[in-house]
């Protein structure tokens, strides 16, 4: 049977998250970090090198003292991890060691989206997947929809993409693997990941943006990621971004989802019959339409991105998604369009973009699990 994720004081949980974000670390460090006296200090250590959660990895001369201080490093191959990510028709899935780093993918069709199949599925993937990594201890599940907790329990609230209607879904899955499960929306689990182990990694705040199907936000604001009350933090498809426009089918006129989402984008090339990826490839090659479409979405993007700095102040604005190549194309008109959305801000405003793959919205669930196990 699975070994069970130990319950841990809260010094030892807050050294080893200050460990899983930051990388190797020498005990001073630790300490001064999070404010431990010595004697805390060795008492949480203590813990976490019993429980095999980390490892010393020898010594080193850090700060002004001098002397050498014992290296500390999270463990690997002791606990690990399996992440998911739900779309309307595929499963992805990620195993990741403590570290968030991935050891296996896999991944398949999805051919009915009903909760409890889909969470035999899972269960199936599981079993496959632990043949090769006995260690799994959790499952984290991110998955377009507003998950929110009540009496609690982790329900998923609503998912259009999925059809789901107050799924408590974890639970589900907890029931049919014996294994602890966790969910979160998918937006919202990759800005958690970004936040420990991406572009976002020691930030106090930041900003994750996605393009693609759909268009999603991730906060991070005072170290925590946020969801909102009901689960819906970061829906900002329907935001103005340019006076006029096309209606984007609910009745708004010149709405972000009127320009930016890739069948929007199609749409508005003329090109419709045609995949985002082939009318990406004519924008290339000097399609008229496609570029004026692209143009268009660009200018929403930067006024997308002005608008979250303005509402959240963040250290970075994090970029993502399948719709990516927006911002390779009308990368001129997206600055141009931040630049004057953002008057009179005057900070610098850094945007990282990160390479889009589902294996990252898998590798996601896995931090998600990791997260909610330490309390986060």
């Amino acid at each position: 049977m699975t070994e069970a994720w130990p319950a841990l004081p809260d010094g030892s949980r807050l050294a080893l998250r200050e460990i899983l974000i930051h990388g190797v670390l020498s005990r001073a460090e630790i300490a001064r970090s999070l404010g431990l006296s010595r004697a805390s200090l060795t008492r949480a250590m203590r813990i976490l090198v019993a429980q095999r959660l980390v490892v010393e990895v020898g010594t080193d001369v850090r700060g002004a003292t001098g002397r050498p201080s014992e290296l500390l490093q999270v463990s690997s191959g002791q606990w690990e991890f399996l992440g998911i990510k739900l779309t309307k028709d595929r499963l992805y899935a990620a195993v990741t060691d403590l570290g968030g780093r991935v050891l296996a993918l896999h991944e398949e069709v999805i051919d009915d989206t009903n909760p409890a199949s889909l969470a035999e599925r899972i269960a199936a993937v599981l079993e496959r997947l632990r043949a090769a990594h006995p260690a799994i201890c959790a499952i984290g599940v991110s998955l377009p929809g507003d998950v929110i907790v009540r009496a609690g329990e982790s329900v998923v609230a609503a998912s259009v993409f999925l059809g789901w209607h107050e799924v408590p879904f974890a639970g589900m899955l907890e029931e049919r693997t014996g294994v602890a499960s966790f969910t979160a929306n998918d937006v919202h689990a990759l800005t958690a990941k970004e936040h420990w182990f991406g572009a976002g990694a020691g930030r106090g705040s930041m900003v994750l943006v996605t393009v693609g199907e759909g268009l999603g936000l991730g906060l991070i604001a005072n170290g925590q990621v946020s969801t909102g009350e009901h689960g819906r933090l970061g829906r900002i498809g329907h935001l103005p971004v340019l006076g006029g426009g096309p209606d984007c089918g609910l009745g708004h006129a010149g709405c972000a989802s009127s320009y930016l989402p890739s069948p929007v984008v199609v749409r508005n090339a003329g090109h419709e019959g045609k995949t985002y990826e082939q009318v990406v490839e004519l924008a290339r090659d000097g399609d008229e339409g496609a570029l004026a479409a692209f143009e268009d979405a660009g200018r929403a993007l930067g006024v997308l991105l002005a608008t979250a700095v303005h509402i959240a102040d963040p250290s970075a604005i994090v970029l993502t998604g399948d719709g990516l190549p927006v911002y390779d194309l009308a990368r001129a008109a997206v600055d141009d369009s931040l630049r004057a959305a953002l008057a009179p801000y005057t900070e610098p405003v850094t945007v990282e973009v990160q390479p889009f793959e589902f294996s990252e919205w898998a590798r996601a669930g896995a931090v998600l699990a990791i997260r909610r196990l330490l309390g986060e």
